[in-house]
């Protein structure tokens, strides 16, 4: 025999016992973005290469190490699976003109793909929630998807578990003057930096403020903020995102070193993020990026985004206590032609009143059958032979709870069910 295939390392099957967790998850979201005004939008899983080079940053980790790229064969296009959702939703905003008459909010969800260790919460094949505000230059829009998200918290039941930081990268001409005297700094602690930090300084300094290293957190933390250093426009947009929040009743925590890995972040940045699943991890996350438009080669148009990763937010739910499991209400269990078609006729008439139930197939002894419908975790058994075909009568049985199992005639099932 053939060796058994496995999935590639790091992309993982969700299997139907875990599937309702995050279709419970995935519904309610939806259903938050909706009371928002956030509508689906929905685009390729992959892209020209450019675009994320272009708009992620060349020097980023993403771009440099993480991104699946390949050559299309046919025409020798360099391709790559979006590692992020954020730069095909502006492609795709510019390509169809979507802000041409009003500004725009749309959500889109589905698998990101990084080459990166694999690890708890977080693979190769990840799956996210992404959700924009497309021309809306003001914090209240900012403020708006925060207060969205402790909604959503709050509708899963997580709030306790999950906690915002918020940040200032200001705006361009702020953050080269802060780029120039973080290098300075680091440059006069060249020997502490490790590997990282070097090959960073030069390229991306700023993301040397988000280093996990124990060694280098002393070097970082006396680094110079730009949050003191922000220009007249970028503070008034600061302050009016931390009045609204307090408007709104959110708890934050500032933290100047919160920088975002992408580099068409600008002004407002945050983070949700929990450490109840372990080390501190980020469940979502994003901010502004007003000049993102400009570098794809559109119009200058203001906008502010996050994504949430589902995997850590499956976890969390676990971790709460959520249930997975999804059980239909009714098992049909029959034997002879006669209860057969009953039992079709049952399943179908007690679908038509919204009840999930489950005909078995396949055939098999009563006691076999039985064992199904307990392993299906339906809270009945529904038991049609000749006897009750001859009549035209189902017999309840519970399985789930007290009571004794009882004969219903087929035309009564709808209004008994209705009563449960």
């Amino acid at each position: 025999m053939a060796n058994a295939l496995q999935a590639v390392r790091g992309m993982n099957d969700v299997l139907p016992d875990e599937a309702p967790l995050w279709e419970r998850f995935e519904d309610t979201a939806r259903q938050v973005f909706r009371q928002y005004g956030y509508r689906n939008i929905r685009v390729p899983i992959v892209e020209a290469t450019p675009l994320f080079v272009r708009g992620i940053g060349q020097f980023t980790d993403v771009v440099e190490h993480e991104m699946y790229t390949f050559e299309d064969k046919l025409n020798g296009e360099s391709l790559t699976l979006r590692p992020e959702a954020t730069a095909g939703i502006v492609r795709a905003t510019i390509q169809h003109n979507l802000t041409y008459d009003r500004p725009q909010r749309v959500w889109t969800s589905g698998p990101m793909f990084r080459h990166e260790r694999p690890q708890k919460g977080r693979y190769r094949q990840f799956h996210q929630f992404d959700i924009e505000a497309l021309g809306f230059a003001g914090p209240d829009v900012d403020a708006e998807q925060i207060v969205m998200l402790a909604r959503l918290w709050r509708a899963l039941g997580l709030s306790d578990g999950i906690r915002l930081s918020i940040n200032s990268i200001g705006d361009d001409a702020e953050r080269r003057a802060h780029r120039a005297d973080l290098i300075a700094h680091f440059e006069r602690h060249i020997d502490l930096l490790d590997d990282e930090a070097k090959r960073r300084l030069h390229t991306n300094p700023l993301r040397i403020l988000d280093s996990k290293n124990p060694g280098m957190q002393e070097i970082t933390a006396s680094a110079p903020k730009l949050l003191d250093k922000l220009g007249t426009a970028s503070r008034a947009h600061f302050d009016g995102l931390q009045q609204l929040l307090a408007d709104a009743g959110i708890a934050f925590q500032i933290d100047a070193r919160l920088v975002r890995g992408l580099d068409y972040y600008n002004r407002t940045v945050f983070e949700w993020i929990t450490d109840r699943l372990g080390a501190q991890g980020t469940v979502a996350g994003g901010g502004r990026y007003d000049g993102l438009f400009e570098q794809l080669g559109g119009k200058s148009t203001p906008a502010c985004g996050f994504a949430m990763g589902i995997e850590r937010m499956i976890l969390l739910m676990q971790d709460a206590g959520a249930v997975s499991a999804e059980a239909p209400l009714a098992y049909v269990v029959h034997d002879g032609e006669k209860a057969s078609s009953l039992a079709w006729r049952t399943g179908e008439m007690l679908r038509d009143a919204g009840f999930s139930v489950v005909v078995n197939g396949g055939g098999g002894s009563f006691k076999s059958q039985m064992k199904r419908a307990d392993a299906s975790g339906a809270r009945y058994a529904l038991l049609i032979g000749e006897d009750e075909a001859a009549v035209g009568a189902v017999s309840i049985k519970p399985l789930r709870e007290p009571g004794a199992q009882r004969s219903v005639p087929f035309n009564e099932l709808r209004q008994t069910f209705s009563a449960v």
